[in-house]
């Protein structure tokens, strides 16, 4: 979902260099990702993710990750952003989650 617009990770996803998993993050928001990409989820600024500044966002990070299952990659056309090159689901999955943690910052 984050990757998959780039003309490269599509060339490996074809020749079969990445594995790609889904995983239950935030709740029950999920995310499908390769690997590269899961195992460098945690370089992502937490508040692009609508979390405060220094939260761990990583597979290892509090209330950690479950995975959900493996996924075998198929390649198909749909949007992505023409500047930050994150395709529409990854892009829904984050506004999700700015939304989900916009309302736990209410709670005292």
């Amino acid at each position: 979902m984050q990757c998959g617009s780039q003309p490269h990770e599509i060339d490996e996803a074809r020749a079969g260099r990445h594995i790609y998993t889904e995983w239950r993050i935030f709740g029950d928001l999920s995310l499908v990702l390769c690997d590269f990409c899961s195992s460098n989820f945690d370089s992502f600024d937490p508040t692009f993710l609508g979390l405060p500044y220094g939260t761990r966002v990583g597979r290892d990070s509090p209330p950690g990750w479950q995975f959900i299952r493996d996924i075998q990659p198929f390649i198909t056309k749909d949007k992505c952003c023409a500047r930050c090159r994150y395709r529409l689901p990854f892009l829904e999955f984050v506004a999700h989650a700015r939304e989900l943690h916009s309302q736990h910052k209410d709670v005292a």
